[in-house]
């Protein structure tokens, strides 16, 4: 009977294991490829050594900078939005609202902002009508990070919601029967205790934020230079795919480790 059920487990496997193969080992194998290859297809190391120049350092630096940004204020609404929300009735209902703009393509919400954040837009449309005058609010780094939050804050929302729901009520309630307050509750007990859900919930974003490219192009213009930007001008202007598998390769790395590191604190906690 238990060589009927490791068979089946096995079994349940192949498709997952395809998969993986498929869609994730062939293409990081691809991209590792093409990284030791110059734009002439020759054989070289000269793209692991260019990205250590001060050019590629720099907007490696500012790619890891906006992404914590993003991270940061994100966390900073998240946490509040999902505590709230578990206080709330018709939770399933908002959950829902918070899902619903994730069903929408990324290129279409960017040109929503183009004409909310535009000379004309809604927004100056308001500041105008107030009397402060219109203002440039598109291509400026505030425009990229309101509208980076704004695209990754409900994977940041649902990991923290789901810890706050798991969190045993009497925990609470006998931190403040001992006479903490509401703030010694919420620092020693609510959140070392949920500490799960926003590492699971800065990893969702602070991840895919490292390699934006269509938003940097889209609501900054490309004044706003990251190193998902480099891998799509290598890849799709200068035609330069080897120095842009090395990104990519870079970006990989940072990836596993960051989610390695995730890992860690888990087990740990």
């Amino acid at each position: 009977m238990s060589a009927m059920a490791s068979r089946s487990r096995t079994l349940f496997l192949v498709p997952y294991a395809l998969w993986i193969a498929l869609f994730v080992v062939i293409p990081v194998l691809l991209v590792l490829y093409y990284s030791f290859f110059d734009i002439e297809g020759a054989f070289t190391f000269d793209n692991y050594k260019k990205f250590f120049t001060p050019v590629y350092l720099r907007m490696a630096a500012s790619s890891v900078w906006y992404a914590f940004l993003i991270t940061l204020f994100s966390l900073l609404i998240a946490y509040p939005a999902a505590f709230l929300l578990t206080k709330t009735k018709h939770k399933q209902l908002w959950l829902l609202l918070i899902i619903l703009p994730t069903w929408i393509n990324l290129l279409l919400k960017a040109y929503a902002f183009l004409g909310i954040f535009g000379t004309y837009g809604t927004v100056n449309s308001f500041l105008e009508f107030v009397g402060i005058g219109a203002k440039q609010i598109l291509f400026t780094d505030f425009s990229f990070i309101f509208v980076a939050v704004y695209i990754f804050i409900p994977f940041m929302i649902l990991p923290i919601y789901n810890a706050l729901e798991e969190l045993p009520s009497n925990l609470v309630d006998a931190s403040r029967d001992l006479g903490a307050s509401g703030w010694q509750t919420f620092r020693r007990v609510i959140f070392p205790l949920t500490l799960n859900g926003v590492s699971a919930g800065c990893q969702a974003v602070f991840i895919p934020s490292l390699s934006l490219f269509m938003i940097t192009r889209l609501i900054t213009g490309n004044r706003v230079i990251t190193l998902g930007t480099a891998i799509e001008q290598h890849f799709l202007v200068t035609q330069d795919w080897g120095m842009g598998a090395t990104i990519a390769v870079f970006l990989i790395l940072v990836m596993a480790v960051i989610m390695v590191i995730g890992g860690r604190r888990e087990r740990v906690r």
